[in-house]
């Protein structure tokens, strides 16, 4: 039975990738502007969370990082504070905040540093996440209470105590955006594309006729339970937060990514190794996909006929960017010529 246990996809990277080129983004040219506005993300130090805040902060946003890594990992690059250098250097300002996602204490001051240093909060990004692929009679516990501490409990954690901040950025957006036509342009918070979001790192709950489908809680019960609790905060949250103005979704890479933990993988499946890796896409598709998301350029029809944010939604990567136009993603795999491999819950 094959175990494995790192940082799951969307927190890790692998050692390389500090030398890698980066892919061409999709979104090079296209509307995105986030100048002004303010990111909490969890992780964030490496990997698709690391990703994630330089496009962001490549257009324009001020974004803060809650992460443990205040020291380099022997075997891994990338702390939170060379994440915010990255951050820096892609043109956003940035925080680093050195505490657990399992720690009240640590979440609450990551909340409130970021609403001093920066003025509020205008969205959360539920990255931080653990992987265990363990049967249900190989699982140990101390690994199941972590990936339920990180992943379900951190993801609740974090957006609960954000929740008022995104609420006071929703009744700023509504005010600006109802106010005189002359200002809008000009100010940050009356972009009528942006709506205050949480974004969550997350799979879509897989049904059936008869309710949950068996297909990923058979395979691994444990992992999926913690994966599927963070999307049931998507679904409790986007109601919850709905008359609010703060729209709530869910965001999962539609192949494999090439992080450390699937490198981790690779190493342990012996010659399938090299194809899973090769069958896998740059950090940057999802990057990208969040970028959209965020800043507002996917929308949904309203009732009216009008585009109204999108909330509630459990979206892959290049769901995402085709809403977009863009339908060729040659240029996020890692190798072009392969095969993509599916990745997990879809």
């Amino acid at each position: 039975m094959t175990q494995f246990t790192s940082p799951d996809p969307a927190t890790a990277t692998d050692p390389a990738s500090a030398t890698r080129p980066a892919a061409a983004t999709k979104l090079a040219g296209r509307a995105g502007n986030l100048k002004g506005r303010t990111a909490l993300i969890s992780g964030g130090s490496r990997g698709i969370g690391h990703a994630i805040a330089v496009a962001l902060a490549a257009r324009g946003a001020n974004v803060a990082l809650l992460a443990k890594t205040d020291t380099p990992h022997p075997k891994l690059a990338g702390t939170v504070h060379t994440a915010v250098e990255d951050i820096r250097a892609a043109g956003g300002q940035g925080l680093a905040v050195v505490g657990d996602v399992r720690r009240d204490e640590d979440v609450l001051a990551a909340v409130e540093r970021t609403v001093e240093t920066f003025g509020g909060i205008d969205i959360v990004i539920n990255n931080a996440s653990a992987i265990d692929l363990s049967p249900t009679e190989v699982l140990d516990m101390k690994r199941y209470d972590l990936m339920h501490d990180i992943n379900v409990r951190g993801t609740f954690l974090l957006s609960k105590t954000a929740a008022p901040h995104l609420r006071t950025s929703a009744a700023k957006h509504q005010a600006a955006a109802e106010g005189a036509a002359a200002d809008t342009a000009s100010s940050p918070g009356s972009d009528p594309g942006f709506t205050p979001q949480i974004l969550t790192l997350s799979p879509p709950l897989a049904l059936s006729s008869a309710g949950l489908d068996p297909v990923w809680l058979g395979r691994h019960l444990g992992y999926t339970m913690s994966k599927y609790g963070m999307s049931m905060t998507t679904v409790g949250l986007a109601a919850e937060l709905e008359p609010d103005g703060v729209a709530v979704n869910s965001l999962w890479p539609a192949t494999y990514i090439d992080t450390a933990a699937i490198r981790n993988l690779a190493a342990l499946a012996g010659e399938q190794g090299e194809t899973m890796i090769r069958g896998a896409r740059r950090v940057e598709i999802v990057a990208d996909a969040a970028v959209a998301l965020l800043s507002g350029q996917v929308n949904t029809p309203g009732a009216d006929g009008t585009p109204h944010p999108i909330s509630g939604a459990f979206l892959t990567d290049e769901q995402v960017l085709r809403q977009l136009g863009i339908a060729d993603f040659t240029d996020y795999a890692v190798d072009p010529q392969a095969e993509l491999i599916p990745d997990a819950f879809l």
